[in-house]
C-alpha cells in the first residue's frame, strides 16, 4: 500500500492531503531507472576489468599452464637443435670424409621452410608470438631433418660402394718411380718453358725416356683419346667415377681405347714427347670434379710417409714445367 503524504497548507491553515500526478510518479520512476542502470553499468564495467569470473580464472590457469608448456617445448627443440647440429658436423667432416664425398653446403641444411605468409593465420593474439617462435623452430628442425635423412642415404650407398671407391681413386704414381727421380716439375705456380712467365701447372711432370710404360693409376673408363701436335699433345683421359678423373698427356703411343675398362696398374700406353713439350715426359693430372688437385696426395700406395714428406718439401722449389 503507497505511503500517504500530507502537507500544512499556509493560506487556508490546514493540514492536506499531497496529491501526486501521474507526470510526477512517471519522472521518479524514470530517475530511479536510470539511476539503477548508471550504478549497475559501473558495477559492471568494474567487474569486467578488475575481477575474474571463475570460468575467466581457470582459462588464465589453463593459458599460463600452456605459456610453461610452450617454454619447456622450446627447450626440448633447442636439445633436438644441438643434436641435428651434432649430426650435420659429424656427417660433413667424418662420413662424407671417410667415403670421398662433398660435404653438403650451409645454404642448403639451412634452407627456409614455407612462403612468407605460412605463420600468419596465428598472428593477431596475444600469445602469438610464442606460438610462431616455436611452430617456425619445429618446421625448421622438420627441415633440416630431412636433408640429413637424405645425406644418410647417400653416404649408405656410398658404404656399399666403398670397396669400388677404393679401387677407382687415383692411387700409384703413372710411371715406376722408386728412388724419386723423376719428378720434373711439380703442381702448383711454375715458369712456363716457352713463355718465361709463371703460370699455374696444373699436373705433376714425370720425366722418362721416349717408351716408358704408363699405368693407370686406378680403375675406370677412358674417357677419351686425343691426338695433337699442340698443347697436351696426344693424351689419354680415364673416368673413374666418384668425380675422379686423370689425364695422361704428351704420349707416344696408347694402348687402349675410348670406352675401355681398365684397371690399376695396367699400361695403358708410353711416354712420348709429343704437343708443347721441352724433353720427353709424362704430364699427369688428378681432377676431382672437374678441379685440378695436387696429384701428390693420391700416391698413397706406393711411397712411404718419408717419401711423401720429402715429395713435399720438394715441391715447394721453384722450378720450370715442361710443357
Amino acid at each position: 500500500m503507497a505511503k500517504v503524504r500530507y502537507h500544512f497548507n499556509t493560506s487556508s491553515l490546514k493540514i492536506e492531503k499531497v496529491k501526486i500526478t501521474f507526470r510526477q510518479r512517471f519522472l521518479s520512476f524514470l530517475s530511479v531507472f536510470f539511476t539503477g542502470l548508471v550504478f549497475a553499468a559501473l558495477v559492471l564495467v568494474l567487474a569486467y576489468n578488475f575481477l575474474d569470473s571463475p570460468k575467466e580464472r581457470m582459462m588464465r590457469r589453463e593459458i599460463d599452464h600452456y605459456k610453461l608448456q610452450y617454454a619447456m617445448l622450446n627447450d626440448r627443440l633447442d636439445q633436438v637443435q644441438a643434436v641435428v647440429a651434432d649430426l650435420q658436423q659429424r656427417d660433413d667432416n667424418i662420413y662424407r670424409v671417410i667415403f670421398e664425398s662433398e660435404p653438403i653446403p650451409s645454404s642448403v641444411r639451412k634452407a627456409g621452410y614455407g612462403g612468407a605468409d605460412r605463420y600468419a593465420r596465428m598472428e593477431g593474439y596475444k600469445n602469438s608470438e610464442i606460438i610462431i617462435n616455436t611452430t617456425r623452430k619445429l618446421d625448421q628442425i622438420t627441415s633440416q631433418l630431412y636433408v640429413q635423412s637424405k645425406s644418410f642415404d647417400e653416404v649408405f650407398n656410398l658404404a656399399k660402394r666403398k670397396e669400388e671407391l677404393l679401387a677407382a681413386i687415383p692411387a700409384i704414381q703413372p710411371v715406376a718411380n722408386k728412388d724419386l727421380r723423376r719428378i720434373g716439375s711439380y703442381f702448383g705456380y711454375r715458369t712456363d718453358p716457352f713463355y718465361k712467365v709463371t703460370k699455374f701447372h696444373e699436373g705433376i711432370d714425370f720425366t722418362a725416356t721416349v717408351g716408358t710404360d704408363i699405368y693407370a693409376t686406378g680403375d675406370g673408363t677412358v674417357a677419351s683419346i686425343e691426338y695433337s701436335r699442340r698443347g697436351y699433345g696426344n693424351m689419354v683421359i680415364i673416368s673413374h667415377g666418384f668425380g675422379y678423373e686423370t689425364v695422361y698427356a704428351h704420349m707416344s703411343k696408347m694402348n687402349v681405347k675410348p670406352g675401355q675398362n681398365v684397371k690399376r696398374g695396367q699400361v695403358i700406353g708410353h711416354v712420348g714427347n709429343t704437343g708443347k713439350s721441352t724433353s720427353p715426359h709424362l704430364h699427369y693430372e688428378v681432377r676431382k670434379n672437374g678441379l685440378p688437385v695436387d696429384p701428390i696426395n693420391f700416391f698413397f700406395n706406393d711411397i712411404t710417409p718419408e717419401e711423401y714428406a720429402l715429395m713435399i718439401e720438394q715441391s715447394e722449389r721453384p722450378s720450370q714445367a715442361l710443357d
